[in-house]
Protein backbone atom coordinates (compact mmCIF):
# COMPACT_ATOMS: atom_id res chain seq x y z
CA UNK A 1 0.00 0.00 0.00
CA UNK A 2 1.21 3.93 -0.79
CA UNK A 3 2.59 5.52 2.90
CA UNK A 4 0.32 8.63 3.74
CA UNK A 5 2.11 11.35 3.07
CA UNK A 6 0.29 14.29 4.41
CA UNK A 7 2.33 17.07 6.26
CA UNK A 8 0.19 16.03 9.82
CA UNK A 9 -1.18 13.32 11.56
CA UNK A 10 -4.47 15.63 11.32
CA UNK A 11 -5.04 15.94 7.82
CA UNK A 12 -3.57 12.40 7.53
CA UNK A 13 -6.57 11.05 9.44
CA UNK A 14 -9.10 13.21 7.68
CA UNK A 15 -10.49 10.87 5.43
CA UNK A 16 -11.53 8.38 8.09
CA UNK A 17 -13.11 11.11 9.72
CA UNK A 18 -15.02 12.02 6.98
CA UNK A 19 -16.17 8.51 6.50
CA UNK A 20 -17.43 8.14 10.34
CA UNK A 21 -19.52 11.57 9.86
CA UNK A 22 -21.32 9.80 7.20
CA UNK A 23 -22.18 6.17 8.55
CA UNK A 24 -25.83 5.84 8.58
CA UNK A 25 -27.44 4.89 11.99
CA UNK A 26 -28.67 1.21 12.73
CA UNK A 27 -32.26 0.82 12.21
CA UNK A 28 -32.75 -2.34 14.50
CA UNK A 29 -30.77 -4.48 17.03
CA UNK A 30 -28.71 -6.79 15.70
CA UNK A 31 -28.48 -4.81 12.26
CA UNK A 32 -24.92 -3.52 11.43
CA UNK A 33 -23.22 -1.92 8.09
CA UNK A 34 -19.66 -2.98 6.79
CA UNK A 35 -17.30 -0.57 5.46
CA UNK A 36 -14.24 -0.70 2.99
CA UNK A 37 -11.94 1.09 1.76
CA UNK A 38 -13.16 4.58 0.56
CA UNK A 39 -11.23 4.45 -2.98
CA UNK A 40 -8.97 2.17 -4.68
CA UNK A 41 -5.72 0.12 -3.74
CA UNK A 42 -2.97 0.36 -5.52
CA UNK A 43 -0.49 -2.82 -5.31
CA UNK A 44 2.47 -3.96 -7.32
CA UNK A 45 2.80 -7.56 -8.55
CA UNK A 46 4.79 -9.92 -5.65
CA UNK A 47 4.34 -7.84 -2.78
CA UNK A 48 1.94 -8.12 0.16
CA UNK A 49 -1.44 -6.04 0.27
CA UNK A 50 -4.19 -5.27 2.67
CA UNK A 51 -7.90 -4.94 2.20
CA UNK A 52 -9.74 -3.24 5.05
CA UNK A 53 -13.06 -3.82 5.85
CA UNK A 54 -14.72 -3.36 9.73
CA UNK A 55 -18.55 -3.34 11.50
CA UNK A 56 -20.83 -0.86 12.54
CA UNK A 57 -21.38 -0.34 14.92
CA UNK A 58 -18.25 -1.59 16.29
CA UNK A 59 -19.32 -5.29 17.66
CA UNK A 60 -17.64 -8.93 17.75
CA UNK A 61 -17.73 -10.85 14.75
CA UNK A 62 -15.79 -13.73 16.45
CA UNK A 63 -19.61 -15.98 15.86
CA UNK A 64 -20.43 -14.71 12.67
CA UNK A 65 -19.24 -16.20 8.84
CA UNK A 66 -16.67 -13.61 7.48
CA UNK A 67 -16.49 -14.17 3.40
CA UNK A 68 -14.14 -12.08 1.12
CA UNK A 69 -15.28 -12.96 -2.33
CA UNK A 70 -14.86 -11.52 -6.28
CA UNK A 71 -17.47 -10.73 -8.49
CA UNK A 72 -19.40 -13.50 -7.62
CA UNK A 73 -20.47 -15.18 -4.09
CA UNK A 74 -19.03 -18.46 -5.08
CA UNK A 75 -15.60 -16.73 -5.94
CA UNK A 76 -14.22 -17.03 -2.37
CA UNK A 77 -10.89 -15.91 -1.52
CA UNK A 78 -11.18 -15.89 2.21
CA UNK A 79 -14.11 -17.77 4.44
CA UNK A 80 -14.34 -17.70 8.26
CA UNK A 81 -16.88 -19.61 9.70
CA UNK A 82 -17.62 -22.00 12.80
CA UNK A 83 -14.96 -19.61 14.85
CA UNK A 84 -12.18 -20.95 12.18
CA UNK A 85 -11.03 -20.66 8.41
CA UNK A 86 -12.57 -23.11 5.91
CA UNK A 87 -10.68 -23.90 2.88
CA UNK A 88 -13.05 -26.20 1.57
CA UNK A 89 -14.56 -23.43 -0.86
CA UNK A 90 -11.87 -21.18 -1.68
CA UNK A 91 -10.82 -20.67 -5.19
CA UNK A 92 -7.52 -22.86 -5.90
CA UNK A 93 -5.40 -19.25 -6.59
CA UNK A 94 -5.66 -18.29 -3.09
CA UNK A 95 -5.28 -21.39 -1.28
CA UNK A 96 -2.24 -20.54 0.99
CA UNK A 97 -2.23 -16.69 -0.24
CA UNK A 98 -4.66 -15.17 1.96
CA UNK A 99 -5.14 -14.64 5.70
CA UNK A 100 -6.68 -12.28 8.14
CA UNK A 101 -4.74 -8.96 9.38
CA UNK A 102 -3.99 -10.23 13.30
CA UNK A 103 -6.87 -11.34 15.64
CA UNK A 104 -9.48 -7.79 15.47
CA UNK A 105 -12.44 -9.63 14.63
CA UNK A 106 -13.37 -9.48 18.48
CA UNK A 107 -13.58 -5.71 17.50
CA UNK A 108 -15.55 -6.07 14.28
CA UNK A 109 -12.28 -5.86 12.34
CA UNK A 110 -11.43 -8.13 9.03
CA UNK A 111 -8.30 -6.82 7.40
CA UNK A 112 -7.73 -9.28 4.43
CA UNK A 113 -4.17 -9.99 3.59
CA UNK A 114 -2.95 -11.16 0.12
CA UNK A 115 0.02 -12.47 -0.65
CA UNK A 116 2.68 -12.29 -3.26
CA UNK A 117 0.07 -10.06 -5.82
CA UNK A 118 -0.67 -11.53 -9.31
CA UNK A 119 -2.17 -9.68 -12.13
CA UNK A 120 -5.19 -11.82 -12.02
CA UNK A 121 -5.98 -10.50 -8.28
CA UNK A 122 -6.97 -7.49 -10.33
CA UNK A 123 -9.99 -5.58 -9.88
CA UNK A 124 -13.43 -6.09 -7.42
CA UNK A 125 -13.40 -7.49 -4.05
CA UNK A 126 -16.32 -8.01 -1.74
CA UNK A 127 -16.19 -8.41 2.18
CA UNK A 128 -19.42 -9.86 3.43
CA UNK A 129 -20.63 -10.54 7.40
CA UNK A 130 -23.62 -12.73 8.59
CA UNK A 131 -24.93 -13.47 11.77
CA UNK A 132 -27.45 -16.21 10.84
CA UNK A 133 -30.60 -13.44 10.24
CA UNK A 134 -29.13 -10.54 8.91
CA UNK A 135 -25.94 -9.84 6.15
CA UNK A 136 -23.81 -7.28 4.96
CA UNK A 137 -21.67 -6.53 2.66
CA UNK A 138 -19.09 -3.90 1.13
CA UNK A 139 -17.14 -3.34 -2.09
CA UNK A 140 -13.48 -2.56 -2.73
CA UNK A 141 -11.38 -2.40 -5.30
CA UNK A 142 -7.34 -3.51 -6.25
CA UNK A 143 -5.34 -1.83 -8.80
CA UNK A 144 -2.47 -4.41 -9.60
CA UNK A 145 0.42 -2.83 -11.18
CA UNK A 146 3.47 -3.86 -12.20
CA UNK A 147 6.47 -2.08 -14.09
CA UNK A 148 8.01 -4.24 -16.68
CA UNK A 149 11.90 -4.33 -18.21
CA UNK A 150 13.79 -0.96 -19.96
CA UNK A 151 13.01 -1.02 -23.64
CA UNK A 152 15.42 -1.87 -25.48
CA UNK A 153 15.48 -0.20 -29.19
CA UNK A 154 17.30 -1.07 -32.35
CA UNK A 155 17.31 -0.53 -35.80
CA UNK A 156 16.15 -2.89 -38.68
CA UNK A 157 16.96 -1.46 -41.36
CA UNK A 158 16.08 1.30 -44.25
CA UNK A 159 12.30 1.15 -45.29
CA UNK A 160 9.79 3.28 -46.99
CA UNK A 161 12.47 5.98 -47.77
CA UNK A 162 12.91 6.13 -44.22
CA UNK A 163 14.72 4.01 -40.70
CA UNK A 164 12.78 1.36 -39.09
CA UNK A 165 13.21 1.71 -34.88
CA UNK A 166 11.82 -1.50 -33.34
CA UNK A 167 11.14 -1.10 -29.41
CA UNK A 168 10.21 -3.90 -27.63
CA UNK A 169 9.93 -4.52 -23.73
CA UNK A 170 7.97 -7.12 -21.23
CA UNK A 171 6.55 -7.54 -17.98
CA UNK A 172 4.33 -4.75 -18.12
CA UNK A 173 1.06 -5.14 -16.01
CA UNK A 174 -1.69 -2.98 -16.42
CA UNK A 175 -1.38 -2.57 -20.84
CA UNK A 176 1.24 0.57 -20.48
CA UNK A 177 1.84 3.53 -22.76
CA UNK A 178 3.98 3.65 -25.39
CA UNK A 179 5.55 7.20 -26.61
CA UNK A 180 8.22 7.59 -29.42
CA UNK A 181 9.72 11.35 -28.71
CA UNK A 182 12.08 13.80 -30.88
CA UNK A 183 15.11 14.84 -29.26
CA UNK A 184 13.73 18.20 -28.09
CA UNK A 185 10.66 16.20 -26.57
CA UNK A 186 7.50 16.44 -28.96
CA UNK A 187 6.41 13.19 -30.02
CA UNK A 188 6.08 11.20 -33.04
CA UNK A 189 2.19 10.14 -33.71
CA UNK A 190 2.43 7.51 -36.68
CA UNK A 191 3.63 4.26 -34.91
CA UNK A 192 2.68 0.66 -34.79
CA UNK A 193 2.32 -1.48 -31.60
CA UNK A 194 2.13 -5.47 -31.24
CA UNK A 195 1.04 -6.31 -27.64
CA UNK A 196 0.70 -9.89 -26.04
CA UNK A 197 -0.09 -10.84 -23.07
CA UNK A 198 2.26 -14.39 -21.27
CA UNK A 199 0.06 -16.91 -18.97
CA UNK A 200 0.81 -14.60 -15.84
CA UNK A 201 -1.32 -11.94 -18.04
CA UNK A 202 1.85 -9.18 -18.37
CA UNK A 203 1.79 -7.50 -21.18
CA UNK A 204 4.90 -7.37 -23.90
CA UNK A 205 4.84 -4.49 -26.39
CA UNK A 206 6.61 -4.07 -29.87
CA UNK A 207 6.17 -0.45 -31.47
CA UNK A 208 7.29 -0.02 -34.47
CA UNK A 209 8.66 3.94 -36.24
CA UNK A 210 9.64 4.81 -39.44
CA UNK A 211 11.98 8.26 -39.55
CA UNK A 212 12.19 9.38 -42.77
CA UNK A 213 14.02 12.74 -41.80
CA UNK A 214 17.86 12.24 -41.59
CA UNK A 215 18.16 15.69 -39.62
CA UNK A 216 16.01 13.92 -36.54
CA UNK A 217 19.85 12.35 -35.57
CA UNK A 218 18.00 10.49 -32.33
CA UNK A 219 14.68 8.84 -30.50
CA UNK A 220 13.43 8.23 -27.48
CA UNK A 221 11.58 5.20 -26.73
CA UNK A 222 9.44 5.71 -23.29
CA UNK A 223 7.04 2.90 -21.54
CA UNK A 224 4.55 3.87 -19.02
CA UNK A 225 2.94 2.49 -16.26
CA UNK A 226 -0.51 4.45 -15.83
CA UNK A 227 -1.30 3.24 -12.50
CA UNK A 228 1.89 4.10 -10.69
CA UNK A 229 3.18 7.26 -12.80
CA UNK A 230 6.57 5.49 -13.74
CA UNK A 231 8.42 5.52 -17.26
CA UNK A 232 11.42 3.78 -18.48
CA UNK A 233 13.03 5.18 -21.72
CA UNK A 234 16.04 4.67 -23.69
CA UNK A 235 17.16 6.58 -26.91
CA UNK A 236 19.40 5.51 -29.67
CA UNK A 237 21.16 7.78 -32.30
CA UNK A 238 20.68 7.47 -36.45
CA UNK A 239 23.68 7.11 -38.51
CA UNK A 240 22.80 9.27 -41.43
CA UNK A 241 24.10 6.59 -43.53
CA UNK A 242 21.03 4.21 -42.75
CA UNK A 243 18.68 6.75 -44.54
CA UNK A 244 18.18 5.38 -48.05
CA UNK A 245 19.62 7.19 -50.92
CA UNK A 246 17.91 8.58 -54.45
CA UNK A 247 17.92 6.16 -56.78
CA UNK A 248 18.88 7.62 -60.33
CA UNK A 249 16.40 5.81 -62.24
CA UNK A 250 13.48 7.19 -59.99
CA UNK A 251 13.16 10.10 -62.14
CA UNK A 252 12.72 8.09 -65.54
CA UNK A 253 10.33 5.70 -63.78
CA UNK A 254 7.94 8.42 -62.95
CA UNK A 255 7.76 9.85 -66.30
CA UNK A 256 7.59 6.57 -67.78
CA UNK A 257 4.40 5.49 -65.54
CA UNK A 258 1.77 7.60 -66.98
CA UNK A 259 2.08 6.34 -70.43
CA UNK A 260 1.98 2.57 -69.27
CA UNK A 261 -1.17 3.69 -67.47
CA UNK A 262 -2.75 4.88 -70.10
CA UNK A 263 -1.47 2.30 -72.52
CA UNK A 264 -3.44 -0.38 -69.74
CA UNK A 265 -6.45 1.99 -69.89
CA UNK A 266 -6.81 1.68 -73.72
CA UNK A 267 -6.34 -2.02 -73.47
CA UNK A 268 -9.06 -2.65 -70.74
CA UNK A 269 -11.86 -0.52 -72.55
CA UNK A 270 -11.25 -2.64 -76.12
CA UNK A 271 -11.59 -5.85 -74.07
CA UNK A 272 -15.03 -4.63 -72.26
CA UNK A 273 -16.03 -3.70 -75.56
CA UNK A 274 -15.55 -6.82 -77.13
CA UNK A 275 -16.68 -8.70 -74.54
CA UNK A 276 -20.17 -6.83 -74.45
CA UNK A 277 -20.75 -7.43 -78.32
CA UNK A 278 -20.26 -10.70 -77.08
CA UNK A 279 -22.84 -11.13 -74.40
CA UNK A 280 -25.08 -9.50 -76.46
CA UNK A 281 -25.26 -12.25 -79.11
CA UNK A 282 -25.63 -14.61 -76.88
CA UNK A 283 -28.74 -13.03 -75.03
CA UNK A 284 -30.24 -12.49 -77.95
CA UNK A 285 -29.74 -16.20 -79.32
CA UNK A 286 -31.41 -17.16 -75.82
CA UNK A 287 -34.37 -14.92 -76.44
CA UNK A 288 -35.09 -17.16 -79.71
CA UNK A 289 -36.36 -19.97 -77.55
CA UNK A 290 -40.29 -21.08 -77.25
CA UNK A 291 -41.71 -18.62 -75.04
CA UNK A 292 -44.40 -21.27 -74.19
CA UNK A 293 -41.75 -23.66 -72.58
CA UNK A 294 -40.67 -20.79 -70.65
CA UNK A 295 -43.52 -20.19 -69.10
CA UNK A 296 -44.49 -23.96 -68.16
CA UNK A 297 -40.71 -24.37 -66.54
CA UNK A 298 -41.62 -21.22 -64.37
CA UNK A 299 -44.84 -22.82 -63.44
CA UNK A 300 -43.67 -26.22 -62.70
CA UNK A 301 -40.76 -24.14 -60.10
CA UNK A 302 -43.56 -22.08 -58.41
CA UNK A 303 -45.86 -25.15 -57.40
CA UNK A 304 -43.10 -26.73 -56.50
CA UNK A 305 -41.75 -24.01 -53.95
CA UNK A 306 -45.60 -23.60 -52.73
CA UNK A 307 -45.51 -27.60 -52.04
CA UNK A 308 -42.91 -27.54 -50.19
CA UNK A 309 -44.07 -24.50 -48.04
CA UNK A 310 -46.98 -25.76 -47.42
CA UNK A 311 -45.49 -29.33 -45.97
CA UNK A 312 -43.10 -27.39 -43.23
CA UNK A 313 -45.83 -25.33 -42.36
CA UNK A 314 -48.32 -28.18 -42.07
CA UNK A 315 -45.45 -30.15 -40.23
CA UNK A 316 -44.47 -27.12 -37.48
CA UNK A 317 -48.68 -26.81 -36.78
CA UNK A 318 -48.79 -30.86 -35.93
CA UNK A 319 -45.42 -30.24 -33.72
CA UNK A 320 -47.02 -27.31 -31.94
CA UNK A 321 -50.32 -28.93 -31.65
CA UNK A 322 -48.87 -32.03 -30.17
CA UNK A 323 -46.84 -30.04 -27.18
CA UNK A 324 -49.74 -27.47 -26.04
CA UNK A 325 -49.59 -27.11 -22.76
CA UNK A 326 -53.14 -27.71 -21.07
CA UNK A 327 -53.99 -28.30 -17.13
CA UNK A 328 -57.59 -27.90 -15.45
CA UNK A 329 -58.40 -26.46 -12.34
CA UNK A 330 -59.75 -27.99 -8.69
CA UNK A 331 -59.98 -31.62 -9.23
CA UNK A 332 -59.21 -31.69 -13.29
CA UNK A 333 -62.54 -31.40 -14.09
CA UNK A 334 -62.93 -27.92 -14.33
CA UNK A 335 -63.16 -25.27 -17.28
CA UNK A 336 -59.86 -24.96 -18.99
CA UNK A 337 -57.65 -22.33 -19.00
CA UNK A 338 -55.95 -20.88 -22.20
CA UNK A 339 -52.99 -18.46 -22.09
CA UNK A 340 -51.28 -16.59 -24.80
CA UNK A 341 -47.65 -17.58 -25.58
CA UNK A 342 -44.70 -15.44 -26.69
CA UNK A 343 -41.62 -16.01 -24.75
CA UNK A 344 -38.79 -15.46 -26.60
CA UNK A 345 -36.39 -17.49 -24.30
CA UNK A 346 -35.38 -21.00 -24.72
CA UNK A 347 -36.40 -23.63 -22.75
CA UNK A 348 -35.11 -27.02 -22.24
CA UNK A 349 -38.00 -28.85 -20.79
CA UNK A 350 -40.63 -30.28 -24.11
CA UNK A 351 -43.54 -28.95 -22.28
CA UNK A 352 -42.30 -25.44 -22.58
CA UNK A 353 -41.15 -26.11 -26.01
CA UNK A 354 -44.39 -25.45 -27.63
CA UNK A 355 -44.50 -21.91 -25.51
CA UNK A 356 -41.71 -20.80 -27.43
CA UNK A 357 -42.89 -21.69 -31.17
CA UNK A 358 -46.42 -19.94 -29.78
CA UNK A 359 -44.41 -16.38 -31.11
CA UNK A 360 -44.13 -18.31 -34.35
CA UNK A 361 -47.99 -18.67 -35.03
CA UNK A 362 -50.06 -15.80 -33.62
CA UNK A 363 -53.00 -17.92 -34.04
CA UNK A 364 -52.27 -20.71 -31.90
CA UNK A 365 -50.64 -18.91 -28.42
CA UNK A 366 -52.28 -20.48 -25.94
CA UNK A 367 -51.84 -21.63 -22.71
CA UNK A 368 -53.43 -23.31 -19.84
CA UNK A 369 -52.55 -21.85 -16.25
CA UNK A 370 -54.81 -21.69 -13.35
CA UNK A 371 -55.55 -18.38 -11.28
CA UNK A 372 -54.11 -19.29 -8.25
CA UNK A 373 -55.91 -17.46 -5.06
CA UNK A 374 -53.07 -16.87 -2.78
CA UNK A 375 -54.19 -15.44 0.76
CA UNK A 376 -51.25 -14.47 3.23
CA UNK A 377 -50.46 -16.56 6.45
CA UNK A 378 -50.14 -14.60 9.22
CA UNK A 379 -48.10 -17.62 11.04
CA UNK A 380 -45.50 -17.66 8.09
CA UNK A 381 -44.02 -13.67 8.76
CA UNK A 382 -40.45 -13.62 9.61
CA UNK A 383 -39.39 -10.25 10.78
CA UNK A 384 -41.48 -7.06 11.15
CA UNK A 385 -43.84 -7.30 8.33
CA UNK A 386 -47.18 -5.93 8.13
CA UNK A 387 -50.36 -7.74 6.89
CA UNK A 388 -54.09 -5.85 5.65
CA UNK A 389 -57.05 -6.91 7.31
CA UNK A 390 -57.77 -8.71 4.50
CA UNK A 391 -54.32 -10.65 3.75
CA UNK A 392 -53.65 -9.57 0.72
CA UNK A 393 -51.09 -7.08 1.11
CA UNK A 394 -47.79 -6.47 3.14
CA UNK A 395 -45.49 -4.45 3.64
CA UNK A 396 -42.45 -3.37 5.71
CA UNK A 397 -42.97 -2.28 9.56
CA UNK A 398 -42.10 1.50 10.21
CA UNK A 399 -41.01 0.68 13.68
CA UNK A 400 -37.67 1.66 14.78
CA UNK A 401 -36.72 -2.07 17.27
CA UNK A 402 -38.14 -3.97 13.98
CA UNK A 403 -37.38 -4.10 10.71
CA UNK A 404 -39.58 -6.47 8.15
CA UNK A 405 -38.37 -9.47 6.05
CA UNK A 406 -40.33 -12.31 4.60
CA UNK A 407 -44.02 -14.25 4.32
CA UNK A 408 -45.92 -16.94 2.35
CA UNK A 409 -48.78 -17.44 0.90
CA UNK A 410 -51.55 -19.73 3.14
CA UNK A 411 -52.08 -22.28 0.73
CA UNK A 412 -49.65 -24.80 -0.61
CA UNK A 413 -49.06 -26.26 -4.28
CA UNK A 414 -48.22 -29.48 -5.32
CA UNK A 415 -49.37 -30.52 -8.54
CA UNK A 416 -50.42 -28.74 -12.05
CA UNK A 417 -49.89 -25.45 -13.75
CA UNK A 418 -50.70 -21.79 -11.57
CA UNK A 419 -50.00 -18.61 -11.86
CA UNK A 420 -50.35 -15.52 -9.59
CA UNK A 421 -50.00 -11.84 -9.81
CA UNK A 422 -48.57 -9.26 -7.64
CA UNK A 423 -48.71 -4.97 -7.50
CA UNK A 424 -45.45 -3.72 -6.51
CA UNK A 425 -45.32 -0.03 -5.30
CA UNK A 426 -42.47 2.25 -4.25
CA UNK A 427 -39.27 0.21 -4.78
CA UNK A 428 -36.98 3.00 -4.98
CA UNK A 429 -34.12 2.54 -2.67
CA UNK A 430 -35.91 -0.56 -0.96
CA UNK A 431 -35.03 -4.26 -0.72
CA UNK A 432 -37.77 -6.35 -1.41
CA UNK A 433 -38.37 -9.67 -3.74
CA UNK A 434 -41.45 -12.15 -4.51
CA UNK A 435 -41.33 -16.15 -6.17
CA UNK A 436 -41.97 -19.37 -4.74
CA UNK A 437 -39.84 -21.48 -1.47
CA UNK A 438 -40.20 -25.05 0.14
CA UNK A 439 -42.48 -25.39 3.05
CA UNK A 440 -39.29 -25.88 4.56
CA UNK A 441 -38.00 -22.48 4.42
CA UNK A 442 -41.15 -21.16 5.01
CA UNK A 443 -40.36 -19.50 8.59
CA UNK A 444 -36.50 -19.08 8.37
CA UNK A 445 -33.65 -17.36 7.09
CA UNK A 446 -31.03 -18.36 4.61
CA UNK A 447 -29.49 -16.65 1.58
CA UNK A 448 -31.62 -17.62 -1.09
CA UNK A 449 -30.55 -19.99 -3.44
CA UNK A 450 -32.69 -22.55 -5.11
CA UNK A 451 -30.31 -25.15 -3.66
CA UNK A 452 -32.05 -24.10 -0.83
CA UNK A 453 -35.82 -24.19 -1.87
CA UNK A 454 -35.83 -20.43 -2.71
CA UNK A 455 -36.51 -19.43 -6.20
CA UNK A 456 -36.86 -15.13 -6.35
CA UNK A 457 -36.63 -12.51 -8.05
CA UNK A 458 -36.65 -8.58 -7.21
CA UNK A 459 -34.86 -5.38 -6.24
CA UNK A 460 -31.83 -4.53 -4.30
CA UNK A 461 -30.51 -0.90 -4.09
CA UNK A 462 -32.09 -0.18 -6.71
CA UNK A 463 -30.47 -2.93 -8.84
CA UNK A 464 -33.35 -5.91 -10.37
CA UNK A 465 -31.63 -9.16 -9.47
CA UNK A 466 -32.67 -12.91 -9.55
CA UNK A 467 -31.24 -15.54 -6.97
CA UNK A 468 -29.05 -12.70 -4.63
CA UNK A 469 -26.63 -11.69 -7.30
CA UNK A 470 -27.75 -12.08 -10.90
CA UNK A 471 -28.38 -8.53 -12.71
CA UNK A 472 -31.31 -8.48 -14.75
CA UNK A 473 -30.98 -6.05 -17.25
CA UNK A 474 -34.58 -4.79 -18.25
CA UNK A 475 -36.06 -1.70 -20.17
CA UNK A 476 -38.39 -0.48 -17.76
CA UNK A 477 -38.80 -1.58 -13.39
CA UNK A 478 -41.68 -3.65 -13.72
CA UNK A 479 -44.71 -2.94 -11.18
CA UNK A 480 -46.98 -5.99 -12.07
CA UNK A 481 -45.46 -9.43 -11.81
CA UNK A 482 -46.89 -12.67 -12.59
CA UNK A 483 -45.58 -15.69 -11.65
CA UNK A 484 -45.86 -19.14 -13.37
CA UNK A 485 -44.98 -22.10 -11.75
CA UNK A 486 -45.26 -24.95 -14.18
CA UNK A 487 -45.13 -28.40 -11.00
CA UNK A 488 -45.14 -30.94 -13.06
CA UNK A 489 -42.69 -29.64 -15.35
CA UNK A 490 -40.25 -27.91 -12.66
CA UNK A 491 -40.45 -24.39 -14.49
CA UNK A 492 -40.46 -21.01 -12.26
CA UNK A 493 -40.82 -17.97 -14.64
CA UNK A 494 -42.07 -14.21 -13.77
CA UNK A 495 -43.35 -11.98 -16.31
CA UNK A 496 -44.25 -8.37 -16.95
CA UNK A 497 -48.08 -8.07 -16.69
CA UNK A 498 -48.07 -4.75 -18.15
CA UNK A 499 -46.48 -5.40 -21.31
CA UNK A 500 -46.46 -9.04 -21.38
CA UNK A 501 -42.72 -9.01 -21.59
CA UNK A 502 -40.53 -11.66 -20.41
CA UNK A 503 -38.61 -11.05 -16.95
CA UNK A 504 -36.54 -14.34 -15.89
CA UNK A 505 -37.04 -18.31 -16.21
CA UNK A 506 -34.98 -20.69 -13.63
CA UNK A 507 -33.48 -23.64 -14.94
CA UNK A 508 -36.09 -26.54 -14.81
CA UNK A 509 -35.95 -28.89 -12.49
CA UNK A 510 -37.73 -31.80 -10.32
CA UNK A 511 -39.79 -30.35 -7.41
CA UNK A 512 -40.99 -32.18 -4.76
CA UNK A 513 -42.96 -31.38 -1.54
CA UNK A 514 -45.20 -28.17 -1.30
CA UNK A 515 -44.41 -25.02 -2.48
CA UNK A 516 -46.04 -21.70 -1.26
CA UNK A 517 -45.90 -18.35 -2.60
CA UNK A 518 -42.95 -16.44 -1.05
CA UNK A 519 -42.55 -12.43 -0.44
CA UNK A 520 -39.62 -10.18 0.81
CA UNK A 521 -40.01 -6.53 1.90
CA UNK A 522 -36.91 -5.74 4.36
CA UNK A 523 -37.34 -1.79 4.57
CA UNK A 524 -38.56 0.97 3.21
CA UNK A 525 -42.11 2.05 1.88
CA UNK A 526 -42.21 -0.75 -0.87
CA UNK A 527 -45.62 -2.41 -0.50
CA UNK A 528 -47.21 -5.67 -2.09
CA UNK A 529 -50.51 -6.49 -3.17
CA UNK A 530 -51.69 -9.25 -4.66
CA UNK A 531 -54.46 -8.61 -7.59
CA UNK A 532 -57.74 -9.89 -7.32
CA UNK A 533 -57.88 -12.90 -10.49
CA UNK A 534 -61.14 -14.98 -11.25
CA UNK A 535 -60.32 -18.36 -10.87
CA UNK A 536 -61.03 -20.66 -13.55
CA UNK A 537 -61.07 -17.76 -16.38
CA UNK A 538 -58.99 -17.95 -19.21
CA UNK A 539 -56.13 -15.41 -18.60
CA UNK A 540 -54.03 -14.65 -22.18
CA UNK A 541 -52.16 -11.48 -21.13
CA UNK A 542 -48.52 -13.45 -20.66
CA UNK A 543 -46.94 -13.88 -22.52
CA UNK A 544 -47.76 -12.07 -26.02
CA UNK A 545 -45.72 -9.89 -27.83
CA UNK A 546 -49.06 -7.52 -29.10
CA UNK A 547 -50.31 -5.88 -25.35
CA UNK A 548 -52.97 -4.04 -27.09
CA UNK A 549 -54.57 -7.78 -27.31
CA UNK A 550 -54.41 -9.13 -23.69
CA UNK A 551 -56.85 -8.70 -21.19
CA UNK A 552 -55.47 -7.75 -18.09
CA UNK A 553 -56.58 -8.42 -15.23
CA UNK A 554 -56.46 -5.26 -12.62
CA UNK A 555 -56.30 -4.46 -8.77
CA UNK A 556 -59.65 -5.00 -7.16
CA UNK A 557 -60.24 -1.69 -5.33
CA UNK A 558 -59.69 -1.57 -1.65
CA UNK A 559 -56.59 -4.12 -1.76
CA UNK A 560 -53.70 -1.82 -1.90
CA UNK A 561 -51.55 -0.51 0.94
CA UNK A 562 -51.47 3.38 0.28
CA UNK A 563 -48.43 4.25 -1.04
CA UNK A 564 -48.96 7.99 -1.58
CA UNK A 565 -49.30 7.34 -5.38
CA UNK A 566 -50.30 5.24 -7.47
CA UNK A 567 -47.87 2.95 -10.45
CA UNK A 568 -46.79 4.58 -13.73
CA UNK A 569 -48.89 8.17 -12.34
CA UNK A 570 -52.04 6.38 -11.65
CA UNK A 571 -53.52 7.51 -8.43
CA UNK A 572 -53.18 5.89 -4.97
CA UNK A 573 -55.03 2.82 -4.37
CA UNK A 574 -57.92 3.02 -1.63
CA UNK A 575 -56.54 2.50 2.03
CA UNK A 576 -56.64 -1.13 3.40
CA UNK A 577 -56.16 -1.46 7.24
CA UNK A 578 -52.90 -2.96 8.40
CA UNK A 579 -52.30 -5.93 11.38
CA UNK A 580 -49.11 -6.25 12.49
CA UNK A 581 -48.04 -9.80 12.38
CA UNK A 582 -48.48 -11.30 15.56
CA UNK A 583 -50.67 -14.31 16.39
CA UNK A 584 -54.16 -12.31 16.96
CA UNK A 585 -54.37 -11.89 13.30
CA UNK A 586 -54.05 -15.36 12.50
CA UNK A 587 -57.59 -15.88 13.08
CA UNK A 588 -59.80 -14.60 9.89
Amino acid sequence: MVPCSCPSSVLCLLPSLLLLFQLPPVGSQGSFRVFGAPGPIVAELGEDVTLPCFLYPVMSAENMELRWFRSHFLESVFIYRDQQEQHEEMMAQYVGRTSLVGKFLSKGKAALLIHRIQASDNGLYNCFFSNGYFHEQASLELQVAGVGSAPHVHITGPEEDGVRMVCMTSGWFPEPQVQWRHPHGVQFLEFSKIQSQDTEGLFSVEASLVVRDSSVGSVTCSILNPVLGQEKSMAIVIPEPFFPRASPWKPAFLVSLPLLLLLLLGAACYTRREHSTLMRELQEQRNLRPAKEEHLQTKVEVLKDIDELQAILDQRKAAYLAESLTCRTGDGQGPWITRAAGCAEVSPVCSLSAWRKAQLYADWRKEQFRAWPVTLDPGSCYGGIVLSQDRKSLKSSKDGNKEGYSACGLEGITSGRCYWEVEVRNVHNTECALGVCREDEKTTFSIPSPLKGIWIIGWYNNIFLAFADTPLPLRQVPHRVGVFLDYDHGDISFYDMTDGSHIFSFPPESFSGTLFPYFVCYFGDVSMTLCSLEVGAQKPSVPMNNPLSLEESVCSPGEGIPSGSGVDGAPPGSEAPLLPCTSETMSP
